[in-house]
């Protein structure tokens, strides 16, 4: 062998030989990106954990968790299934859950975890003076974010619904409560009401004196005009009652 020929071939075996041993680029990557990390974080536990409390109370609103105690992160690959093992039978400002973390169907950890809780939603609030026995109208009202989980007893200003009215007198700026309100009586004591005593199709229709207030759905004690005596029936409309046979 000359000695042009010796050198290139000496250049070409040391050529495969690096090739031997340099992974490619691609083969680089995508080892890396099989073995690379995710940090399972607070602010993961914590979008898990809302969803999931939401769902179990079947929440309205806005539920905000912050944790009492930092939570490690857990180094791992992938998602992590969080399952909340025990729970408060009630939601409150504050929670003590029990969760298991798992990867892949394996139990990394079993945790117990305190948790602040926060559930905003909007409430009625008086826009001026409201008197006692006035008809219950939105258009007196605003609305205000509360933390229902404070302020248990108000009214959400997408929960008052039906005939209401207020049964104590409210001042202006005042954040209405559910013992500010009562249903409208359809029925008024000592007031005249229409009966109708059903059985199958018949259907008889009398007078009957009232002896106690009475809204849609409530069971009062009427009296009857002639024979003076007393009886149940079911307030259905205004100035009306039905018995059913």
């Amino acid at each position: 062998m000359n000695p042009r020929s010796y050198i290139l071939f000496s250049v070409a075996l040391a050529l495969c030989a690096l090739a031997a041993v340099v992974p490619s680029r691609a083969e680089t990557t995508t080892g890396a990106a099989q073995v690379a990390p995710v940090a399972f974080t607070q602010e993961t536990l914590i979008t898990d954990l809302s969803r999931q409390i939401s769902e179990r109370f079947q929440l309205r609103g806005e539920l905000q968790l912050d944790l009492a105690r930092p939570f490690p992160m857990l180094a791992v690959a992938g998602p992590v299934e969080v399952s909340i093992l025990t729970c408060p039978a009630r939601l409150s400002p504050t929670l003590l859950l029990q969760v298991r973390l798992q990867k892949d169907g394996r139990v990394l950890g079993d945790y117990s975890i305190n948790l602040k809780a926060q559930l905003f939603r909007d409430a009625w609030v008086s826009r001026m003076p409201i008197e006692r026995g006035s008809n219950f109208d939105p258009a007196q009202l605003d609305t205000q974010r509360v933390d229902f989980l404070q302020q248990r007893d108000v009214v959400p200003a997408d929960g008052a619904e039906g005939d209401l009215t207020y049964a104590t007198s409210v001042s202006a700026s005042r954040l209405l409560t559910w013992r500010d309100l009562t249903r409208r009586s359809l029925v008024r004591k000592g007031q005249i009401v229409e009966v109708s005593a059903i059985d199958g199709t018949l259907t008889i229709t009398t007078k009957a004196l009232a002896m106690e207030n009475g809204a849609a759905g409530d069971m009062i004690k009427l009296r009857n005009l002639e024979s003076k005596k007393d009886f149940s029936a079911l307030v259905v409309a205004d100035a009306r009652a039905q018995v059913r046979f």
